[in-house]
């Protein structure tokens, strides 16, 4: 059964946090909402296809144009998870998967000077004050929670 899934208003909404997990895989939902976002052209400054979701296409072998192409067929997410697994060039362990998702739910900027920079350029967009704040995944959920009226 094929139960189609309404796009995102990504101008009304920030899409799922990079922590929420599918299939092990962190980001997986986000790209999702940000590629029915897209289909619909209610994506606003979110962009599918991002350098971030290209980290996780690069991991699977995931060609990221073929995968737009399943969401517009209004697949849920456990359709495209399936078809995913399907169709990755890299298939890999859920160890692997696991070990992936843990080290991007924790890194932070690389320590060459030039990227501790645009990290704390990016993050003083929102807060001068925030020490607390570590990882890209904690920078980037602090602008979507900005974006959308939250005080950082």
């Amino acid at each position: 059964m094929n139960i189609t899934v309404p796009h995102m208003d990504l101008t009304k909404q920030a899409p799922r946090s990079f922590r929420v997990r599918l299939g092990g895989f962190v980001t997986l939902p986000r790209i999702l909402d940000k590629g029915r976002a897209a289909l619909a052209g209610k994506n606003g400054e979110y962009n599918y296809n991002s350098p971030t979701d290209k980290r996780l296409a690069q991991f699977i072998g995931l060609d990221m144009d073929q995968l737009l192409q399943e969401l517009a067929k209004g697949k849920g997410d456990d359709e495209i998870l399936e078809w995913i697994q399907a169709n990755a060039r890299i298939p890999r362990a859920p160890w692997e998967i696991a070990s992936w998702s843990q080290y991007f739910e924790t890194r932070g900027p690389d320590s060459d000077g030039e990227t501790l920079q645009a990290f704390a350029d990016y993050l003083g967009q929102h807060s001068k004050t925030r020490e607390d704040v570590k990882t890209w995944f904690e920078a980037i959920e602090l602008d979507d929670y900005a974006s959308f009226g939250g005080k950082a």
